[in-house]
């Protein structure tokens, strides 16, 4: 038998800390960014003889695992136990102790047992060792995040909120923060699968909400992958007019509804901007000449019919968001980690960038807060060059970084257009609307976001621990 444990202090009451794991959503939220796991089965609530079954990916297969909740006692601690999955053995306790009056400690205590005994410890041993500690590592420091930023912030009543684009990255992080703070999200999505998803076809105009009278708020995040692959006549049709007509049909069904939601959170790019500017752009900065500037310009301009009915409306211009999850760092990762990684062009262009548990937290905000309106920067306040970002990405893999990619390869490869306005777009932007608002970022640097996401070496500005040595006796 193999034991584990993670201790980390937090500074809530251990109720708070239990009532966070039982939140619908927690288990998604605890979910790695890195790790490929879709949940098949959750139960409403933690107890006794209650399950939870997913699937994970290991190379190209998906394994059931299927764990049993035991020995809950409230207020103090429950045990997870594997009734199907990859060990011989797992029994995993969740342990929430008083520390200090406003503080608690969360431990995870874990044994298990590898299967084929000494061959399976031989090959294998270290390696789930090492899995465990950088999971445990992660999951305490999104626990620890979350309870203390919204410690005593609680929503003033459960929303239900309308999600386009709810499978995507962004969607499904939002999805889980949105559940774990109590609100019932309603996807909208070409193939419904649970019973309060929302089909529509934006081809055909169809969008049934006579069912959804009561909605509270809406997040659009559906569109075209601009990234999906080189941009000839059509795609870049398909660009536009997935944007543009999607927004056009979702206002016009939100207008027609007898009570209209509050607030509509509209996703926007960063390119709206022009290019090679020497000033940070603010919202008040002017359009850009470019095709993705074109595509923005529709895009918001399709949300005036949404503002007509007396609906706030937030046009959230998003930078490139980081996440090992998806989008442009999880194409990145698999060549910085081989080392054949490096500057792209010449690596002086600026980045508009944002961590994905900030664009979630920022559109939370937005729903709730009413001085949230208009266009809005959803960028972090540093915008580091491309150099600096790949030098920053290969110290926290701990990887070289010396293989550049010329500015005239990514144009043939990509075609100049594309690659002009992407991957060698230099923007540089200011979050001025967030910062009046007092927006404090959980990640305002590349360096501080790359090692929370990837569990690498490196600072956090979330507030000191409780020391673990108090807490940690052997199991």
């Amino acid at each position: 038998m193999k034991y584990f444990q993670k201790t980390s202090g937090i500074q809530v009451t251990p109720q708070a800390l239990e009532a966070w794991h039982h939140a619908p959503g927690a288990f998604q939220r605890l979910t790695p960014p890195w790790e490929r796991m879709r949940i098949v089965e959750e139960s409403a609530g933690i107890a006794d003889g209650t399950r939870a079954v997913i699937e994970m990916k290991a190379g190209p297969f998906w394994t059931k695992w299927i764990a049993e909740h035991q020995d809950c006692c409230p207020g103090k601690s429950f045990s997870d136990i594997q009734v199907k999955g990859p060990f011989a053995h797992w029994k995993h306790l969740h342990q929430f102790q008083s520390a200090t009056k406003n503080g608690c400690y969360l431990r995870d205590n874990i044994e298990y047992r590898l299967p084929m005994g000494i061959l399976g410890n031989f090959f294998g041993g270290a390696l789930v060792r090492r899995k465990l500690e950088r999971t445990f590592k992660y999951r305490h420091a999104i626990t620890k995040m979350d309870l203390e930023r919204l410690a005593g912030k609680d929503d003033s009543e459960p929303m239900t909120i309308l999600v386009t684009g709810a499978t995507g990255m962004v969607g499904t992080a939002l999805e889980a923060f949105l559940r774990m703070r109590g609100h019932e999200v309603r996807r909208v999505t070409r193939n419904p699968q649970r019973s309060n998803d929302v089909r529509w076809d934006v081809r055909a105009g169809e969008l049934d909400l006579s069912r959804d009278a009561n909605i509270d708020a809406v997040v659009h995040l559906a569109g075209e992958n601009i990234a999906g692959g080189r941009w000839s006549t059509e795609r870049k049709q398909r660009i536009l007019e997935s944007r543009r007509l999607g927004t056009r049909l979702l206002c016009e069904k939100l207008a027609t509804l007898d009570c209209p939601p509050k607030v509509l959170v509209s996703a926007s790019g960063a390119n709206y901007y022009d290019q090679k500017t020497d000033m940070f752009q603010d919202e008040t900065s002017p359009k850009g000449s470019g095709f993705l500037s074109d595509v923005c310009e529709a895009w918001e301009s399709e949300t005036a019919l949404a503002e007509s009915a007396r609906v706030r409306v937030v046009r959230m211009r998003l930078g490139v968001v980081i996440s090992p999850a998806g989008g442009a760092l999880s194409k990145m990762l698999p060549a910085f980690q081989l080392g054949m990684a490096g500057r792209l062009g010449s690596g002086e262009q600026r980045m508009a960038w944002i961590a994905l548990d900030d664009v979630v937290d920022i559109i939370h905000r937005a729903i709730q807060d009413e001085r949230y309106r208009g266009a809005l920067n959803a960028v972090a306040p540093h915008s580091p060059s491309n150099r600096e970002f790949t030098k920053t990405l290969a110290r926290v893999l701990s990887r070289p970084a010396v293989i550049p990619v010329p500015a005239a390869a990514l144009r043939f490869i990509l075609g100049k257009e594309m690659a002009n306005e992407t991957l060698l777009a230099d923007l540089a932007l200011s979050p001025a609307k967030l910062e009046r608002l007092g927006y404090r970022f959980r990640f305002p640097k590349i360096g501080e976001a790359l090692n929370f996401m990837l569990v690498r070496a490196g600072s956090s500005n979330h507030g000191k621990e409780l020391p673990e040595s108090v807490a940690a006796e052997d199991l």
